[in-house]
């Protein structure tokens, strides 16, 4: 049988994951220190374990409101009334998902028709232009700029929209470049969104871990902004609760309304297991979770000033677990010196064109991992640059 002819078009036309398909070549080899997944080296802290299993003990195990356990709704609303100085209603405005993947899917489909436009800032995560494809929108990308700190620029927004434009999505901290919008900047980008009666999709996923004089703001905080804006937020990174795959949105109610629509007919519900450990989370995780962002700190400045006494040029990031090189003065493509890298000293890191192709000429290193591994990477590193 032909599948070619089985398969929508719309799933066909998708590439596979760069970062996945990048690190299919590293299972198997031993001694490869990896520098690529996206993911807390942390065990999520124990107290947020303990919870989820004492859920099970006590059998809370069935189903949720599709909206989420209302206990875990009014959480998030008093968290999110602390951390982002803006107040949601736990019973109409908050929407409890399968990971920040899942809401994002939700929000696309929930206000996409086909063909419309979404804006959204290059280098970014793998999953965004798929998913504005998935829901049958049109993907356009608005280059980031190293000499910028990666920040988006109004200007460059600005120049992208057209009468067809409806949604923007941002994500501040950026993976993969852990940029920052400066407030300035985002001021100008919530007037541009207001002007042209843009929604906006914001993934704060990383917003924890800002460092230094760095601090998040959220767009939803500015004049306007409100009413327009979905902020998309979740565990993962924070609390180093990856595997538990549990996210949140945060919106008027009737934009909170129609992704519910969706959610309660393709997952229903979050897992119920899952919800108990994020309740615990927000409740009692607040050490844990600045214990870990200071680690995270401390990486950071190591990295960062090991690549540019190597000679990789590499700007200091202002959130997130990564740093993003520029390897261009090398000659030699994102892929090849990934590649390169790998085969000669068992490094892994993710080739920058795999998140856009502003990411061409530069590699993202997620600096998530131990010390010692990250001395032992760099001395890797600094070994293969003599060679090129």
């Amino acid at each position: 049988m032909d599948y070619s002819k089985k398969i929508s078009k719309q799933v066909a036309g998708i590439p596979r994951s760069g970062i996945r398909d990048f690190f299919e070549l590293v299972q198997g080899r031993d001694d490869v220190i990896s520098l690529g997944v996206g993911e807390p080296d942390f065990a999520t802290p124990w107290h947020i374990r303990e919870a989820a299993i004492y859920s099970l003990e006590k059998g809370f195990t069935s189903y949720t409101s599709n909206l989420g356990l209302l206990s875990l709704r009014k959480a998030i609303s008093r968290y999110v009334d602390d951390f982002f100085k803006v107040n949601y209603s736990a019973d109409s405005e908050i929407l409890v998902t399968v990971g920040v993947s899942e809401a994002i899917d939700l929000a696309l489909r929930a206000l996409i028709n086909p063909g419309e436009e979404v804006v959204f800032h290059t280098p970014c995560y793998v999953s965004y232009l798929p998913s504005i494809a998935l829901a049958y929108g049109v993907p356009v990308e608005v280059p980031t700029k190293k000499e910028d700190n990666f920040a988006l620029r109004a200007d460059m927004l600005e120049a992208a929209i057209t009468p067809q434009t409806r949604v923007l999505m941002l994500n501040f901290p950026t993976n993969p470049t852990g940029a920052v919008m400066p407030v300035d900047e985002l001021e100008k980008i919530a007037q541009l969104c207001v002007k042209n009666d843009l929604i906006v999709l914001s993934d704060e996923i990383y917003c924890e871990l800002c460092y230094g004089e760095d601090e998040h703001v959220s767009i939803a905080t500015m004049p306007g902004m409100r009413e327009r804006t979905i902020l998309l937020h979740g565990f993962s990174k924070a609390f180093a609760m990856t595997g538990f795959r549990l996210g949140y949105a945060c919106a008027p109610a009737p934009l909170i309304e129609a992704m519910m629509k969706i959610h309660q007919y393709a997952m229903l519900c979050a897992p119920m297991t899952s919800q108990a450990a994020a309740l615990e989370a927000l409740e009692n995780g607040e050490a844990a979770m600045l214990e870990m962002r200071e680690s995270y700190h401390q990486r950071r400045d190591f990295v960062v000033g090991r690549l540019n006494d190597i000679g990789i040029e590499c700007h200091s990031p202002g959130g997130a677990f990564y740093v993003f090189p520029d390897i261009r003065k090398f000659g030699i493509s994102s892929q090849e010196f990934a590649m390169r890298l790998l085969e000669a000293e068992d490094v892994a890191a993710v080739p920058g064109d795999a998140f856009g192709q502003a990411g061409e000429g530069f590699l993202r290193c997620c600096y998530a991992t131990s010390l010692d591994e990250l001395k032992t990477a760099m001395d890797r590193i600094e070994r293969f640059v003599a060679t090129l």
